[in-house]
């Protein structure tokens, strides 16, 4: 799936705010408007997303 998407299918399942998800998944408050407006990501930025958004869904569903 595109990166783009499951971002923003995790941020309206979490009620999370893109500049709180920018933040903790890469330190960039402005990730997600950036990725909104064409950013391409580069692989390992890419995986380190996928790993944040696994995790928080590894926690939710272990709360």
């Amino acid at each position: 799936m595109n990166i783009r998407r499951e971002i923003e299918l995790f941020l309206r399942a979490t009620g999370m705010r893109p500049t709180r998800f920018g933040r903790l998944a890469a330190r960039d408050p402005r990730l997600v408007f950036d990725i909104r407006m064409g950013r391409e990501l580069r692989p390992n930025l890419e995986r380190r997303v996928r790993g944040f958004m696994a995790a928080v869904r590894e926690n939710e569903v272990q709360a």
